[in-house]
Parts: C-alpha cells; sequence; structure tokens
C-alpha cells in the first residue's frame, strides 16, 4: 500500500465504498472501517498499521491546506 486510493481498494475487498463530497469525512470512515476490520481480524497487523498511517497523513495535508 502506498496510497489511500490503495486503502480505498483494500477496502472494496470487503465491499466497503466511501464516498460522501467530504475528503475529510471520507478519510475518518475509513479509518473506521479498517479499525473494524482489524478487530474483527479480517486484515493483518501491518495492514492496518499502514493503511491507518497513510489515512492519517493525507489527513494532516487536507487540515493545513484548509
Amino acid at each position: 500500500m502506498k496510497s489511500v486510493y490503495d486503502v480505498m481498494q483494500l477496502l472494496k475487498r470487503f465491499g466497503i465504498f466511501v464516498y460522501t463530497k467530504d475528503r475529510i469525512a471520507d478519510l475518518e470512515i475509513m479509518e473506521e472501517e479498517i479499525k473494524e476490520l482489524y478487530s474483527m481480524q479480517m486484515i493483518e497487523a501491518q495492514d492496518f498499521q499502514l493503511a491507518i498511517l497513510l489515512l492519517r497523513q493525507e489527513k494532516g495535508k487536507l487540515s493545513k491546506s484548509l
């Protein structure tokens, strides 16, 4: 995983599609969904950590640009 797009593809594998027209809200929802998948042991720890890192980095970039 190298980008938020890759995180979206990971979620798509589980039938999870996130799009609300609010990018920050999308990132927060994706983070919650990733946490839920991890707590249900459906994704590995490495994928969980990387996905959370990518989502938080992207959220930080967007927050700074506002």
